[in-house]
């Protein structure tokens, strides 16, 4: 189902009509006041629909659906590529390993059929030492081609996993205002986001744990995405004293941002939570580097003190330099 936010008119003047669209089903009514809706599909491709009258105001509804299916899980071509990109001599040890293992097979295969003719043949008895040695040659020599090949095949598969969940990450979709929604992709190299995800009261004690490291916070470019696991988002409170107008105004910039397509959002949480080994009811954050991959994550409220610690400026003279500094890459 689609959930509809922004100002319907109160002077509805007809029946209520229903324009159906693949998954949507928007609901219209008849009325003297011109409307403009404007709705975001499952592939996020804006429709306008609009009726002008004469001498009429306009009102504007947006709806997103919550129901977005999710990504698929197979591994796409963006992320092979990323793996070759970041290991690109590692198909060439993967071809030499196959080689040396099917020659080891082949060697081990000829020599097998030596000793059984060796054996065979009482004349020849001479010669099974040596058909034995040059036979446990060639098993030993596939042996560890083989263990070779396989620990370098794992740690493909478990890098294309990792771009994967990165990719999957970086189409998350933000709402930044009431009008602007962006992916997690459009931040890269802005900035560093930091992903609370629990309970509304965690949330909120993670807000305000986070008051005296506000301007520290900002000045290394984190901004926070706030996901209430329970679907009750709090409310926070901003201090709107003149004297407090200047932090409050930081304030509501470092926690400006919220997701959309909740299902989303917290299919790809619990797959992180699952390969954490972490229970799915369990409060956790994760941060993120400048270049959009996750650097650390945990348990509980977020170490606001360590990311001023540890992260570098955004800007200034240092910032270029010490980009790769966010941390690895889990």
């Amino acid at each position: 189902m689609a959930s509809f936010m922004g100002l319907f008119p109160y002077n509805m003047a007809g029946p209520l009509n229903f324009y159906h669209h693949n998954n949507y089903k928007y609901q219209i009514g008849n009325h003297r006041n011109c409307a403009l809706f404007s709705c975001i599909d499952h592939n996020l491709t804006p429709h306008m629909l609009s009726c002008k009258r004469q001498s009429c105001s306009t009102s504007t509804i947006t709806c997103s659906a919550a129901n977005k299916p999710s990504p698929s899980t197979e591994v796409s071509s963006t992320a092979k590529i990323r793996s070759e990109v970041l290991s690109p001599f590692r198909s060439v040890r993967m071809f030499f390993y196959l080689a040396f293992i099917a020659s080891g097979a082949l060697g081990g295969l000829i020599a097998t059929t030596r000793l059984i003719a060796a054996l065979a043949n009482p004349s020849r008895a001479a010669e099974v030492p040596e058909i034995l040695k040059g036979l446990g040659i060639d098993i030993g020599a596939a042996a560890i081609f083989a263990f070779l090949y396989y620990r370098e095949n794992k740690a493909k598969n478990v890098q294309l996993a990792r771009l994967s969940r990165e990719e999957n990450l970086s189409n998350l979709k933000l709402r930044v205002d009431k009008k602007k929604i962006i992916s997690v992709s459009s931040l890269r190299g802005v900035a560093r986001l930091v992903i609370c995800a629990g309970p509304a009261p965690f949330i909120l004690e993670s807000f305000k744990l986070s008051e005296p490291f506000t301007q520290s916070l900002l000045d290394r470019g984190v901004l926070v995405v706030p996901f209430a696991s329970n679907g009750n988002l709090p409310s926070f409170e901003f201090d709107e004293g003149e004297e407090m107008k200047e932090l409050t105004t930081k304030r509501k910039r470092l926690w400006q941002l919220a997701p959309i397509y909740v299902s989303e959002w917290s299919n790809w949480l619990d797959e992180q939570k699952k390969l954490a080994g972490v229970s799915p009811e369990s409060p956790v954050y994760l941060s993120l580097r400048m270049d959009g991959r996750v650097r650390g994550s945990g348990v509980g409220y977020p170490p606001w003190n360590a990311f001023v610690a540890q992260l570098p400026p955004a800007k200034g003279m240092w910032s270029g330099l010490l980009d790769g500094m966010d941390g690895r890459v889990l």
